[in-house]
């Protein structure tokens, strides 16, 4: 819908990784789910919650179920 917000969305997904797990691979692929998620919304902030990130990075469509 809207490309605002994706390069934040990934950072905010790569930082939020690297405090919780502290394993880099793993906060990339939180960085990725969430930046692309980020891209469904309109706007600049996502609307992307935890677990749909982690359905993305679990392998499941990216299919938005709102």
């Amino acid at each position: 819908m809207d490309r605002v917000g994706g390069g934040d969305s990934f950072a905010s997904g790569l930082i939020y990784g690297l405090m919780t797990t502290a394993d880099a691979e793993l906060a990339v692929n939180y960085g990725a789910a969430h930046g692309a998620l980020a891209m469904t919304t309109p706007g600049d902030t996502t609307m992307a919650s935890k677990k749909e990130v982690e359905a993305i990075m679990g392998g499941a469509g990216a299919r938005v179920q709102r």
